[in-house]
């Protein structure tokens, strides 16, 4: 069974309440009616009345709408977003603006407050826009410290990885970690891969370097932070500096690194900066066929994901399956 049929039938399981701020997004309607119909989350949508007209699933009376002008929480929520943004310069009046009339802010709001478990947006959002709510509204996680955005890959009809299976990350957020972030960024991965997939994560710090092979302040940040990351994670198994073919490749993995317990083997893929991190997973995603979801956003004490603009309706439903499992 493919790992996102998988994840859908997971989260079914226990199925938590996630939130689509994007209600005038077809593709969101149309994604709606699946999940509710296979039952992986629970929806609330974030709009006006007539958009319930829309949906269609035999479930449609269990989807719970909020209109910010008329809901009864609006202005706690609104005095809320003030107190967290005044010392930026923003006025109340701004306040009530952005509360009321940015759907993913007012969403993100809501899943602070516990009325819901995540948030999906992107879909007619950038990514900057879904982040900077997310930032601005959401804890971060104090044990990893930094936001990073992965990828879930699926690879059909490959030996690597776990069975054509992978994180790629940070492919979203940050466009030069330090060794710091870069450690973050691996062990939020790596829980990740093991959440949604199940399996034992073997992460790979990626470099243009095997294990000394080659020098520079770009390789010795990714050694470092291959170091920071064992020591704060020790249950994990992480290593590297790698290339991608000692990471992936078990016969080069013999010849260059030998004694890794990751190389070869490697089914998280951590970049270095964020421009190989997206080239990379948009050359697998179009030259592989494969399906990418994502980015799924780490580093939160709530969950979130992020879409793509050119997102098709089951990348929607995926998401909410992955940050309803995430919440779960």
């Amino acid at each position: 069974m493919a790992i996102l049929e998988t994840i859908r039938i997971k989260a079914s399981q226990r199925p938590r309440t996630i939130i689509l701020p994007e209600s005038d997004d077809n593709r969101t309607i149309d994604a709606v009616n699946i999940i509710l119909d296979k039952r992986i989350a629970k929806i609330t949508l974030i709009g006006r009345e007539e958009i319930k007209k829309r949906i269609i699933s035999r479930n449609a009376n269990e989807v719970t709408l909020i209109d910010p002008a008329t809901y009864a929480e609006t202005d706690k929520m609104v005095a809320q977003y003030y107190e967290m943004r005044k010392s930026k310069g923003m006025t109340e009046d701004e306040a009530r603006q952005v509360v009321t009339g940015d759907y993913v802010t007012f969403g993100a709001l809501l899943v602070r407050n516990g009325l819901a478990d995540g948030f999906v947006a992107g879909a007619n959002h950038t990514t900057p826009d879904v982040i900077r709510a997310a930032l601005r509204c959401l804890s971060i996680d104090r044990s990893v410290g930094t936001v990073s955005g992965a990828f879930l890959m699926e690879v059909p009809n490959s030996p690597f990885g776990e069975k054509g299976v992978f994180i790629f990350a940070d492919c979203g957020v940050n466009p030069d970690p330090n060794a710091n972030q870069l450690a973050g960024i691996a062990i939020s991965s790596a829980r990740l891969f093991k959440k949604l997939t199940g399996a034992e994560p073997r992460v790979a710090l990626l470099s243009y370097s095997s294990k000394g092979s080659s020098g520079g302040e770009m390789v010795k940040k990714v050694v470092e932070a291959v170091k920071k990351a064992q020591e704060s994670a020790p249950e994990l198994i992480i290593d590297g500096e790698f290339q991608v073919d000692s990471a992936l490749v078990q016969e080069v993995a013999r010849t260059k690194c030998a004694e890794s317990p990751v190389a070869g083997r490697a089914n998280v893929l951590i970049f270095p900066d964020l421009n190989s991190g997206n080239i990379s997973y948009k050359i697998v995603q179009r030259l592989a066929n494969a399906r990418a979801v994502g980015p799924i956003l780490q580093g939160f004490t709530k969950s979130c994901s992020d879409l793509s603009r050119g997102c098709i309706v089951d990348d929607i439903v995926d998401a909410a399956a992955i940050t309803s499992l995430m919440a779960s």
